[in-house]
């Protein structure tokens, strides 16, 4: 399996689940995942923000907000095949959160409710599998009131019904008064059949320290798994020096995949932090040579 930092793009859209993995590994924590809303319109006139991201160095798009029973992307031409298109016009693997919520808990801060297609449920795992969504991230956004013990369902429900890789875990509370970043909770996550791991990068959530992020990348990878840093604390508007700062500390604890959030206009990150983030853990040729790829090679 090649290197998903060397493949082109008809190479990235024919793998499975497995295969992805297998390819992110192999980069060796050389691959950038962005992540962008579906409901704050698009950055740049009528062009989707995936094809923004792919164009300044991003490997992997996730889409946040995604109704995987009514699937609308702005910047999307008229598609009865939303995700297949959009996979076609960035040449990249598309994903997808969607939300393990806990209705049996109170909450730090006000309850946001989400509609029942951005829940993590058999029904929108089956319908992701249908709309062509090469990856799920089971997470929570602010307020939506995700738990760990609903993320550790989730991930045994999604391996039933969907055969994409599934990523898990917090990028921040959600609302929720729990650790973000568990060790017992982190193995917990693994031994339910998650394929990647995700925890907020160092210095995103108060008091998490890059000791820690060491630590649960040596127990992950231990467990033939990936891990996942998440700048998902609106710090992806920050200056490229912080971008640049909180991606080598990601590197040097050993992650695989690293997330940069959508708290941007337009519901992304600002292109020239995602170009950063890129040029810090790989340097300008992988970069260059992400951005030129044409989604038709």
């Amino acid at each position: 399996m090649k290197r998903l930092l060397s493949c082109q793009a008809s190479e990235i859209l024919a793998m499975n689940g497995k295969e992805l993995k297998q390819a992110i590994l192999a980069s060796e924590g050389r691959t950038v995942l962005t992540e962008m809303t579906v409901f704050n319109g698009c950055l740049l006139g009528n062009i989707t923000n995936a094809e923004v991201a792919s164009a300044f160095g991003s490997d992997m798009i996730l889409l946040n907000g995604l109704d995987c029973f009514d699937p609308v992307i702005p910047g999307l031409p008229e598609t009865d095949e939303p995700i297949k298109l959009l996979r076609e016009l960035c040449g990249r693997p598309v994903g997808a959160n969607l939300e393990p919520v806990d209705d049996s808990i109170s909450l730090m801060s006000e309850k946001i409710e989400i509609v029942p297609g951005r829940k993590a449920t058999a029904e929108t795992f089956k319908a992701a599998e249908e709309l062509g969504l090469q990856f799920i991230c089971l997470t929570g956004n602010p307020g939506t009131g995700v738990t760990n013990k609903m993320i550790t369902k989730a991930i045994k429900e999604c391996k039933e019904n969907f055969s994409g890789l599934i990523i898990a875990g917090k990028m921040h509370a959600a609302g929720v008064d729990e650790p973000v970043v568990d060790i017992p909770t982190i193995k917990e996550f693994i031994e339910a059949g998650a394929d990647v791991i995700l925890m907020p990068a160092a210095g995103t959530v108060p008091g998490l320290q890059e000791s820690t992020i060491t630590e649960a990348c040596k127990i992950i990878k231990e467990a033939g798994c990936l891990s996942l840093s998440a700048i998902g604390t609106s710090q992806e508007t920050s200056d490229t020096d912080t971008i640049r700062e909180l991606a080598l500390s990601s590197k040097r604890s050993g992650i695989d995949i690293q997330h940069i959030g959508d708290a941007g206009w337009g519901g992304m990150a600002f292109p020239e932090n995602i170009m950063a983030m890129s040029v810090a853990i790989r340097g300008i040729r992988h970069t260059y040579f992400k951005m030129a790829q044409s989604a038709k090679r």
